[in-house]
């Protein structure tokens, strides 16, 4: 059935470190490893670095091709880490996989000192979901490193967020969720590049979940043609989140893969590549397919 996938926006390969670059010409797989204890969805199950690193090789095995490493918990609600005890919690983790797998590791931190340390240990990435706006030294870091970056849009730090389901009353976005998210995304690249970091190194993240209300997620995913309008390749990151579970009458989030996968398909229909991903085999299998079909020739 070729042509029925859409080809509007061609993905250039992400240049994560100065010889290394990730062809974004088919899907990629980005597994979450929470070393934390109060993960929305798994808080607690890596904190173990031993355990940690068993879960992020069995995801390499099933398919991830970055493994996204996190000491702090993005959770609405969640407590401040410090830097000193996110480190405490990911080098030993980083520094083991850095020996044991070829996969990359992003380092998902809004810290400029987790993020060196990391990449010191062995990271090529730095996924912040702040944009670089909690700590003005992290795109300078980026640059001077010259490794991959995310950028995402949030509305909020965690402390004052709710989940999806739960804002007393819809996040306020002036110009409409879908313009507001578009426009601090190209502001966020343009500081990056601003910066000194080179256009190929910069992903953008709209932040599904971080701030904003069911309806609104559901705007985005919408918009995705939009937003890959920018010029980036977009990541997805809708695995698992509070609004898949409203829309699907399911509280757990561990309940919420099918639907997670849902999302995720229909941002590979729309151009998306790069999928960040609790359940990793599922999207291997299932994005395998996809590209199948879209395959020349198919």
């Amino acid at each position: 059935m070729p042509g029925q996938i859409s080809h509007t926006h061609v993905n250039q390969p992400w240049t994560v470190r100065p010889q290394t670059a990730i062809a974004l010409d088919q899907p990629r797989l980005m597994g979450i490893v929470n070393v934390t204890p109060d993960s929305f969805s798994d808080g607690g199950r890596w904190l173990d670095p031993a355990a940690a690193v068993d879960h992020s090789l069995s995801m390499v095995e099933q398919g991830a091709a970055i493994l996204d490493i996190g000491g702090e918990s993005s959770r609405p609600g969640a407590e401040i880490v410090s830097p000193r005890d996110q480190i405490k919690r990911v080098i030993p983790v980083i520094q083991s996989l850095s020996a044991q797998t070829e996969a990359l590791i992003s380092i998902d931190t809004t810290s400029s000192e987790v993020a060196q340390a990391s990449l010191d240990a062995g990271a090529s990435i730095i996924n912040d979901i702040s944009g670089g706006t909690e700590d003005t030294a992290m795109l300078p870091l980026a640059a001077k490193a010259k490794c991959g970056v995310i950028l995402m849009h949030r509305l909020t730090h965690a402390a004052q967020d709710h989940y999806a389901h739960q804002h007393p009353t819809p996040p306020k976005y002036e110009t409409g969720v879908v313009e507001t998210v578009r426009d601090h995304l190209f502001s966020r690249a343009q500081a990056a590049e601003a910066a000194g970091i080179n256009r190929s190194a910069i992903v953008l993240d709209p932040g599904l979940g971080f701030g904003k209300d069911v309806q609104q997620n559901l705007k985005l995913v919408q918009a995705t043609d939009r937003l890959l309008g920018l010029g980036y390749p977009l990541l997805s990151g809708a695995s698992r989140k509070s609004f898949l579970g409203a829309i699907i009458g399911e509280s757990d989030p561990g309940g919420r893969d099918v639907a997670s996968l849902a999302i995720s398909l229909l941002h590979y229909l729309a151009g998306v590549r790069l999928f960040r991903v609790h359940d990793v085999l599922a999207h291997h299998q299932a994005l395998r397919i996809a590209a199948a079909v879209d395959a020349p020739g198919s």
